[in-house]
């Protein structure tokens, strides 16, 4: 049976409408999803102003360590000086290295997912570590990134501990008044099922054998 052109327009233009229907659908449950989270992981995290060896460590003694919620800027709490390395056109604050951590838990529900954890924006130079574990290092200042979590995480009662180091010394490396440390939010864990990513996996694998 033939399709005059009116149909097939509108037969085009219903499953139009029907994509648009379901991405926006699949991106509401994401944000939904993420919503929750992000607040969460902001919170209870441990700060100190110099760096201190092994502070990625699990074992090491924190209880003097200053207790906030992200975002964080050390240099902005400091005091506006001429001779500060950062000079005026850097703000003429202090620089320096910091250490945060954070403890938290991992239902055992989250088994045999992907978990990352989502910086915004960390000034700069920063490493980081999950339960001794090091992630990578990253030196720009001015865009997020993340890391993968999953394969050293500990579920249950059993905490995880998050370090992040960050090197702000080098001074003057701005041209404008930059901040130190987490200065944006951290968004963790974010989870992603298994059977996913071997979905898109499968996929990709597909359209390179079209090709």
């Amino acid at each position: 049976m033939k399709l005059s052109l009116v149909s097939l327009l509108k037969l085009i233009k219903a499953l139009y409408l029907i994509m648009l229907i379901s991405i926006s659908i699949s991106a509401c449950s994401k944000s939904e999803e993420r919503a929750g989270i992000i607040d969460e992981f902001n919170r209870y995290w441990k700060f100190n102003l110099d760096e201190i060896p092994g502070g990625h460590k699990i074992t090491i003694d924190d209880s003097g360590w200053r207790a906030f919620d992200l975002p964080h800027d050390w240099s902005i709490e400091g005091t506006f000086r001429s001779n500060h390395s950062a000079i005026a056109g850097g703000g003429a604050l202090p620089g320096g290295i910091g250490c945060y951590q954070k403890s938290f838990h991992t239902p055992v529900s989250q088994k045999g997912k992907l978990v990352f954890i989502e910086f915004d924006g960390i000034y700069h130079n920063s490493e980081a570590w999950i339960n001794e574990q090091y992630l990578g290092q990253r030196l720009y200042g001015y865009s997020s990134f993340s890391y993968e979590l999953s394969p050293y995480l500990k579920y249950g009662d059993e905490p995880n501990i998050i370090a992040v180091k960050v090197d702000n010394s080098e001074q003057p490396n701005s041209r404008w008044y930059s901040g130190s440390g987490i200065y944006r939010k951290t968004t963790a864990p974010i989870h992603i099922k298994q059977q996913q990513k071997d979905w898109r996996t499968l996929r990709l694998k597909f359209k390179q054998n079209s090709v």
